[in-house]
């Protein structure tokens, strides 16, 4: 449980250097066994072999001195033996009572006789320790002349046994290499890996040190998990400021706009309290402006609410332009019957890719404006024109027209451009910033041209429905 506590308390860098060095220390230490006892197999087979190979040689040796050879013979030809035996190799024999009759190279010491035969073509082999080494021990019934011997073949396995430690020595320094190896090109590949990992900390760090002021910047652009991570973030991040600002520019806005219908309640509230008990003219007055500040602050509530708000788009959206402006433009009319409305239409019909109750509400804000801010009959004319793209919508009026200095500013917040701020009844300052946030979340575009006097065109321009 502590060295699993220990682990899991580690750095990611640590716990990577560790997985890939103990993986592969695993990995290697599996493929290595296997490997050493292959060639441990491979190699005691071919000792044994070669062990076989010189009885094979000895007996032949001893057949091919005929019926008439004596010992003395054979011990005369000793030398032409050892050049039949390897180096290390030992041959003695036997007679069939056990007794030792002759000797060549003498380099191990004798093995217990065994004398279990079979079959007289049978060759015993065995292993056995003499005097603390390894040794293949081998007899065989051989016939010199016209008696039957036995020969006992001593095979030491030094040679094998210096093999297989310097295979095992080079395996062990062959793995601690590759550890170190793996463990170096770990830690860089971890240190690259991590990097981006630990600037997304950072940032996450500053952000909530700082707040959005603090830049958020990865140099990491590889198009893997790590990248995606980083791209989510960052458009995460994106969002929650887009919120935030959103928040903080609602509170700001509220305050700002509501204070002045707040004021005036409250001093009709206390012009009330002070006279309106006995002056019934005073009291309706101040009724009525109260409930005209009130229906105001609602609808800056609303408005502001609607520029807050956040809402996904859904899919498979679409508005009839035509069928939109033509229900918009009756609706007003019943609410002002001096505006004239004409509607010219050019090119074949298509939908929009907007939603039927923003491009209403788009509608419904540029006409007002066009009839709040018009000291004569008001004249609006709406021109749809269609392409293979686009729906571009002219709106143009009668009206007083905007002064050319004002013209960058009127799709912000609260700014009215009857002399900059000068209240106009029933308006909140808000409609055209609301009409331009719409067409920015639909993907659509508004212009204007406006001259004293001569009145004020709006162009919009909204995406087909594909």
């Amino acid at each position: 449980m502590k060295l699993k506590t220990l682990i899991k308390n580690q750095s990611l860098k640590t716990k990577w250097m560790l997985t890939t060095g103990l993986t592969i220390l695993i990995s290697y230490a599996a493929i290595c066994v296997i490997i050493f006892i292959a060639l441990h197999t491979w190699l005691l087979a071919k000792e044994e072999e070669n062990a076989l190979r010189t009885v094979d040689d000895m007996t032949t040796f001893f057949s091919s001195q005929g019926v008439a050879v004596t010992i003395q013979d054979l011990q005369d030809q000793t030398g032409l033996m050892k050049a039949v035996l390897n180096q290390d190799q030992t041959v003695r024999l036997y007679q069939l009572d056990g007794t030792e009759i002759l000797q060549i190279n003498n380099t191990s010491p004798a093995a217990k006789l065994n004398m279990s035969f079979s079959s007289p073509d049978e060759t015993l082999v065995h292993e056995a320790t003499l005097d603390g080494a390894k040794a293949f021990v081998m007899h065989r019934i051989v016939q010199i002349g016209p008696r039957q011997y036995i020969l006992q073949l001593v095979h030491p396995l030094l040679s094998f046994r210096s093999m297989m430690g310097y295979i095992l020595t080079t395996m062990l320094i062959m793995g601690i290499g590759a550890v170190i190896l793996a463990a170096a090109i770990s830690y860089y590949a971890s240190t690259v890996m991590i990097k981006p990992l630990r600037q997304l900390r950072n940032s996450m760090k500053a952000v909530k040190e700082r707040g959005f002021e603090s830049k958020v910047d990865f140099a990491y652009d590889s198009k893997d998990e790590i990248g995606d991570l980083l791209r989510l973030y960052k458009s995460m991040l994106h969002e929650l400021e887009i919120s935030f600002n959103r928040q903080q520019q609602f509170v700001s806005d509220a305050s700002h706009e509501l204070r002045t219908p707040v004021q005036s309640i409250e001093g009709h509230l206390s012009m009330m309290k002070r006279w309106g008990k006995e002056d019934p003219e005073v009291l309706e007055e101040s009724l009525d402006t109260t409930l005209e500040e009130v229906a105001r602050m609602k609808n800056i509530m609303e408005e502001l609410l609607q520029l807050a708000r956040k809402e996904a788009i859904a899919e498979n959206i679409s508005a009839d332009t035509e069928e939109i402006v033509r229900q918009v433009a009756n609706d007003l009319t019943f609410l002002y019957q001096s505006v004239q409305f004409d509607l010219h239409v050019i090119g074949q019909k298509r939908l929009a890719a907007i939603s039927e109750e923003a491009l209403s509400q788009i509608v419904r804000n540029l006409y007002e404006n066009s009839i709040r801010y018009n000291e004569n009959d008001p004249h609006i004319q709406t021109t749809i024109h269609y392409d293979d793209h686009n729906i571009f919508l002219e709106i143009s009026d009668n009206g007083t027209g905007i002064p050319e200095e004002h013209l960058p500013y009127i799709f912000d917040r609260f700014y009215r451009v009857d002399h900059a701020r000068v209240h106009v009844e029933g308006s909140t300052g808000l409609g055209l910033s609301i009409t331009k946030s719409l067409l920015k979340k639909y993907g659509g575009e508004i212009e204007v041209h406006s001259k004293i006097g001569k009145g004020t065109v709006f162009l919009v321009r909204l995406d087909l429905k594909m």
